[in-house]
């Protein structure tokens, strides 16, 4: 299974149109994480032109997001896989613990709200943030996260520039 995962769009301000560098991975997508401050639910049903999307809410989403559906935190499994998503996990210090607490049975926690790419195990979970592709901060790119998962376990793990 080829999961893309993005994460603080900020749309309109940030995210005019799906920019061609994400849809070029996005197309051969299974599925669609998006860890939060999508902002307007209209990026939503963008996405989903490419692939089913999951998606949570981030703090700057408006109710027309959570009206789409995305809940504050969601557990799934793919492909066998124990998959959490939250928007934000939290300070650094601390966080694979935290999140092995809030999550205990996840195999992947994904998350978003730093907009700093990041891929650490811990505490027996790995938490995985694919930074942001259209508001990139003091990052050198704007960035998105792939994942290739077989068989319950995650064989690959990207963190790709966009920009």
């Amino acid at each position: 299974m080829k999961v893309a995962v993005v994460s603080d769009t900020h749309a309109p301000r940030r995210w005019k149109s799906c920019p061609p560098a994400v849809a070029e991975h996005l197309r051969d997508a299974d599925l669609i994480l998006h860890a939060g401050d999508v902002c307007v639910a209209p990026v939503l049903a963008e996405l989903e032109r490419f692939a089913p999307v999951v998606a949570v809410l981030g703090n700057n989403d408006g109710p027309d997001v959570a009206a789409w559906g995305a809940p504050e935190a969601v557990e799934l499994e793919l492909a066998g896989l124990r998959v959490a998503m939250i928007h934000d996990s939290g300070q650094a210090k601390g966080r694979t613990a935290r999140m092995r607490r809030r999550f205990p049975t996840a195999d992947l926690v994904v998350f978003g709200h730093s907009h700093i790419p990041l891929d650490e195990t811990g505490d027996g979970v790995r938490v995985f943030n694919p930074g942001s592709p259209t508001d990139r901060r003091r990052q050198p790119h704007g960035t998105i996260g792939l994942l290739d998962i077989h068989d319950g376990r995650l064989v690959d793990a990207r963190i790709v520039p966009v920009t």
